[in-house]
């Protein structure tokens, strides 16, 4: 056994992280109708091509009508001819003229000479002969109920920038201007593959001494959520050889890699090994962290591969800290959408592990007396998947605080869906 699996020198996590960053750039683009683009990065800015709304709009049904012929002479509600009818998506026929009235609908373009709209509950109505007739019981303000050009987004105002997520309230303001093709960044393509003898796939019967591959489709799903689209291959057994070749088969055929498995210092590690290999630049192999200090990291022609651990636990941390951000750079989003969000909170019990590198405790969060709370999982341990799917946060343990007692103000990082 290489005394280099013993000797890995630590970085701090946010140190490997800046440096896993360094190595990923935007990727490419592509335009795509609107109508698809629910859940993908925009790539270029989009600036209102006119006004919202285009035209002066009814905020009610009623009357429009100019404010000054609804104040009343000398006690006297005055009566206004109404000459038109104004229903949504028509344009006004007349001008509205002293002593003259429209009926419109909510919505409806408001017409010219018009300055305010008044409810219909505040009218009433006649026919003398043959004409409409209707009076205003309360005297308007002008501007009333009128939205004006412009109100919402004026012409040429950004609507949206480069690294936005699309979402339902980006993709009503796309629509509404009309924007039918977007540009957006392309979904990375990340290869995935487990490493290990003991290995079975989901559909095979359990046998004594192995374990079925539940890394790999955690690890698909975590890929999603961030914006790429997984490829799983076959698990490796243990063979360096063998995991040589599809490493590099992977390297070129996607955007990134990433292994779980096989980066401890056993006998059997040959991620760690690969890695140190030579063949590749390897940008660390330890990290100081509770679970995970084996997540490996390494380039090869501008390509990332990351190694995992092939505990669950650090596997699942380990994409969240250095594998999902480098997933979002590369879709263009901005420096400060790239980590996890960091909220303050306290703990609800104690935690009383020790270590020298600080711990990503698997943790759920509650709201008591307008206080955020944290409670750490009762199963934390690296090997432990059975708390990652009711997990909300990471709970950050320093390891100067030598465990935390309830009441400790602590550091928590929010999973993907924490909020939903």
């Amino acid at each position: 056994m290489s005394t280099d699996r013993f000797t890995r020198k630590a970085l701090q996590v946010p140190a490997a992280q800046e440096l896993v960053l360094s190595h990923v750039a935007a990727g490419h683009t592509e335009l795509i109708s609107t109508v698809t683009s629910d859940r993908r990065t925009l790539a270029e800015t989009v600036q209102a091509p006119h006004d919202y709304p285009a035209f002066r709009r009814s905020g009610m049904d009623g009357y429009a009508v100019r404010a000054q012929d609804t104040v009343p002479d000398d006690g006297e509600l005055p009566w206004l001819e109404v000459i038109d009818d104004v229903p949504c998506g028509a344009v006004p026929k007349e001008a509205i003229t002293a002593g003259t009235a429209a009926r419109i609908m909510t919505g409806a373009q408001v017409p010219e000479g018009a300055d305010a709209v008044v409810m219909l509950e505040v009218t009433e109505q006649h026919v003398e002969n043959g004409r409409k007739l209707v009076t205003v019981k309360k005297p308007a303000a002008s501007g009333q109920h009128i939205t004006p050009i412009g109100f919402e987004i004026p012409s040429g105002e950004v609507l949206l920038k480069p690294g936005r997520l699309i979402g339902p309230g980006e993709l009503s303001v796309l629509a509404t201007f009309g924007v039918h093709q977007v540009n957006v960044y392309r979904k990375p393509v990340v290869g995935i593959f487990s490493t290990g003898s003991e290995l079975l796939d989901i559909t095979d019967p359990l046998e004594p001494g192995k374990i079925r591959n539940s890394n790999t489709h955690m690890l698909a799903a975590q890929i999603v959520e961030a914006g790429a689209e997984p490829v799983v291959m076959d698990a490796i057994p243990d063979d360096i050889e063998l995991a040589k070749a599809k490493v590099e088969e992977a390297l070129k055929a996607y955007d990134l890699v990433v292994t779980t498995g096989g980066v401890s210092v056993g006998d059997y590690d040959i991620m760690g090994d690969l890695v140190r290999s030579g063949s590749m630049d390897m940008l660390f192999n330890k990290v100081a962290m509770r679970p995970g200090s084996v997540t490996t990291a390494a380039v090869q022609d501008g390509r990332l591969l990351f190694a995992l651990s092939g505990n669950p636990g650090a596997c699942y941390v380990g994409f969240l800290l250095f594998v999902r951000p480098a997933i979002r750079k590369m879709l263009g989003m901005p420096k400060d959408k790239l980590r996890l969000p960091s909220w303050s909170a306290k703990l609800g019990r104690a935690y009383t592990k020790v270590n020298n590198f600080t711990r990503f405790v698997r943790g759920t969060l509650e709201v008591s007396d307008g206080q955020v709370v944290a409670y750490p999982a009762q199963l934390d341990e690296s090997s432990v998947m059975v708390t990652i799917k009711d997990s909300s946060c990471l709970i950050i343990i320093p390891p100067e605080l030598k465990g935390a007692s309830e009441g400790t103000e602590v550091n928590v990082l929010l999973l993907p869906g924490a909020l939903h």
